[in-house]
């Protein structure tokens, strides 16, 4: 396909950005719109496995990325109450060696603007800041994008990267369905200095109990700890990653948790909360030159660690759509095809496992470890994993068949 083709990618975020770079790095003409005037991600952490960690070093990020990450050497599963503990899997070099790459855990924030500085190292100006997005506009060769108080701009594909409340999504697909899972998330970061030595064990762990879970890993090298849980309760339906709550709050959901639990939760400069809403993956993603990328269209509870990575995968193969086909339908299409059936066994994979980490058998030490060895056992976590981390969106082939299903 001709290089000189204009696309405009709606949303800075870590999945804009990523199409971006993906786009500059085959020659395309791209500009990126940020409704935010200052270009900054929520202060959290995200794990990337294998299959995402070959898409950065792919996009040329190698080792400035292995500069700003953790590398933790295994996952651990905790039982809520009395801290017992099982090893999930190692990783580290066991990573490598079997996927090719490592497991990392990263600051939210130091990889996205990692993926910033890249774009503007490489093509200066291609990162608009304090656009919003307000309407779209369609011909059979052109998409014009709105903005408020902004010039409209015209380009000849548009991709949609504006997160889980994606406005372009709206307007051209509709909001879809959305519940309330009754399920509540806590977030926070907190400073290593300001835990005993005895709880920074350079691991993920994932503790599981009836109602709830929690999940910790270190980032930024092991500076930080990322601090997770989830509970249930109707109270707070709010989704939002930026309502503050209190540590007294934080600490009155988790009763009867291992006291380990509630030093982390007392470490926390400034908890956060915000209600967890399922949506159904979306099976059409593509509207004329017009394509969603990312939490756009396949948004995802947090369960399965890969909605950062489902869209790093997303951005790699819309990539090389637009190097492999010659026209903008049949790349659209392939890119569209290729992404589907993965995202969407991904997403119910996460909702799968929120019964698993809450299940009513966790609630006494003895279910509880008949329960984690049926559901733990380690040909089930290679059912649950392997097939995540062992894709390769820098090769696996487009398929023609693909496509005819996905439009059938």
């Amino acid at each position: 396909m001709k290089t000189d083709l204009a696309i405009g990618i709606v949303g800075g975020g870590i999945g804009g950005l990523t199409a971006a770079l993906a786009l500059l790095r085959r020659g395309f003409d791209v500009s990126v719109y940020e409704q935010a005037s200052v270009l900054q991600e929520v202060g959290a952490g995200l794990q990337i496995s294998p299959n995402g960690v070959r898409v950065l070093c792919a996009l040329g990020l190698e080792q400035a990325l292995m500069d700003i990450c953790f590398e933790p050497q295994g996952k651990e599963i905790r039982l809520w109450s009395t801290g017992q503990t099982w090893k999930l899997f190692d990783l580290g070099a066991e990573s490598v060696a079997r996927y090719g790459f490592p497991y990392i855990t990263v600051h939210r924030n130091d990889l996205h603007q990692l993926l910033y500085r890249t774009i503007e190292t490489l093509a200066p100006g291609t990162v608009h800041l304090d656009h919003r997005f307000t309407a779209v506009e369609r011909n059979d060769s052109k998409v014009t994008l709105a903005f408020e108080g902004r010039e409209s701009m015209t380009f000849d594909v548009v991709i949609g990267a504006d997160g889980v409340h994606s406005k372009l999504r709206e307007q051209l697909f509709g909001s879809g369905p959305a519940r309330f899972t009754g399920i509540v998330a806590w977030r926070g970061v907190i400073p290593a200095e300001r835990l005993p030595e005895r709880l920074l064990k350079p691991v993920g762990v994932n503790w599981v109990g009836p109602g709830g879970h929690v999940i910790h890993y270190p980032i930024r090298r092991g500076e930080l700890i990322n601090f997770t849980s989830v509970i249930e309760r109707q109270d707070w339906k709010t989704e939002s990653w930026s309502t503050a709550g209190s540590n007294a709050e934080y600490h009155a959901d988790y009763p009867g948790w291992n006291e380990d639990v509630h030093t982390y939760i007392e470490a926390i400069p400034q908890p956060f909360k915000w209600a967890l809403i399922a949506r159904p993956p979306m099976q059409e993603w593509v509207a004329g030159r017009v394509a969603l990328l990312g939490d756009a269209c396949h948004p995802s509870l947090p369960f399965l660690a890969q909605g950062a990575v489902m869209a790093l995968e997303d951005a790699f193969i819309l990539g090389r759509a637009f190097v492999e086909f010659d026209n903008v339908d049949a790349a659209l299409a392939h890119y569209q095809a290729a992404r589907i059936p993965r995202t969407t066994r991904a997403v119910n994979g996460a909702t799968a496992n929120t019964e698993r980490f809450h299940n009513p058998a966790l609630a006494e030490p003895a279910g509880a470890q008949a329960y984690i060895d049926a559901q733990w056992e380690p040909h089930q976590v290679v059912d649950r994993y392997e097939w995540l981390f062992r894709y390769d969106a820098t090769s696996i082939p487009f398929s023609d068949s693909e496509v005819a299903t996905v439009q059938a």
